[in-house]
């Protein structure tokens, strides 16, 4: 089989496709054909060793996948092959065969392309367990969501108008506010790109608090951190709930006197562990966004497909924050 490989430390330009054996799945593993493979901000990091998972060389990145099972291995159950399967895997999604463990696998819904499904999890099941167990978001409340344009901050604004939340989002360009605006965004704000100084960041700042309103944001979802962080948390109203789920523009440090003042939570949001840790309740977030798909409420917003030979492209392409929603990697043009 085909497999886009990290030999070594390095960006998308060090990625090579080459031939690999096929795996064979053991006990409680499956075997998938992989149909699609979404790219995601750790795999930015992952193939420059900056990552909090360091997985042996040679490896393939890619974390979120959909396919077909081919086999399955000694005491699994209730998957067959042909079962249409989507999967978060860590790593090993940007190759044409890949073993997942069976207790990670979800069922694809009929009528769902595979583009489609390898888009949904990461996101919006990082963005569920975010805004309802850790932002604790509820109707009629402000949200206000930082690189709301992508795969996760767009997937924050369905979910936030989906829970009944004034939604605001916050991009760095017109386009990017017309996505989110599409998304549901009731408004979208566009800020200037940092790095900022001390006046840049009051400037930020005042442009957060004149969208939210003079109460503040009850949550905010910061999906870039950097020198947007801290006067995002200016924003934050009272006993607010600011959200850390990434960091492609940096890693802040916040004045903690700001979280004093507003009796606030700093809330961090690590999705994988959460999952580890409580599968039945990541089962039951499943469940609820699989039923919000059905109602419309939800859409993976899929802005360009690759294939496999040009997977580095789209990893550029996030590292540079360039995409609107989700980039995907299509396998054999399915």
């Amino acid at each position: 089989m085909r497999a886009l490989l990290s030999n070594e430390p390095g960006g998308p330009d060090t990625l090579r496709v080459e031939r690999v054996p096929d795996p064979e799945p053991g006990p409680g593993e499956l075997l998938v054909r992989v149909r699609a493979c979404a790219i995601n901000y750790p795999d930015v990091l992952i193939i420059e060793d900056k990552y909090q998972m360091r997985p042996p060389r040679p490896f393939a990145p890619g974390g979120e996948i959909a396919g077909e099972v081919e086999a399955v291995g000694e005491g699994v159950e209730g998957w067959t092959p042909g079962d249409r399967v989507i999967a978060v895997t860590g790593y090993g999604g940007l190759a044409e065969k890949m073993v997942i463990p069976a207790g990670a696998a979800f069922r694809l819904p009929d009528g769902r392309s595979f583009a489609e499904g390898s888009a949904l999890l990461l996101t919006y099941a990082t963005s569920i367990h975010a805004l309802v167990d850790r932002g604790r978001l509820a109707t009629d409340q402000t949200l206000l969501v930082l690189g709301a344009a992508g795969g996760v901050g767009l997937a924050a604004v369905e979910l936030g108008k989906a829970h009944g939340a004034r939604v605001v989002a916050a991009v760095s360009s017109d386009d990017k506010a017309e996505a989110a605006r599409a998304a549901g965004a009731d408004e979208a704000i566009v800020y200037p790109r940092g790095p900022f100084d001390r006046e840049g960041q009051k400037a930020l700042a005042q442009l957060f608090k004149d969208a939210v309103g003079p109460a503040g944001a009850d949550v905010i979802f910061d999906p870039v951190g950097g020198d947007y962080a801290e006067p995002a948390l200016r924003a934050i109203g009272w006993e607010g709930r600011y959200l850390v789920v990434g960091f492609p523009a940096g890693i802040p440090k916040l004045p903690l006197n700001l979280t004093l003042l507003k009796s606030c939570d700093v809330c961090g949001v690590f999705w994988g562990a959460f999952a580890a840790r409580d599968r039945q309740a990541n089962s039951a977030h499943v469940a609820r966004l699989f039923l919000l798909w059905d109602e419309g409420k939800i859409r993976p917003r899929i802005s360009a497909t690759y294939p496999l030979e040009r997977a580095g492209e789209a990893i550029t392409a996030l590292r540079d924050r360039n995409a609107i929603g989700k980039l995907v990697v299509t396998m054999d043009g399915s």
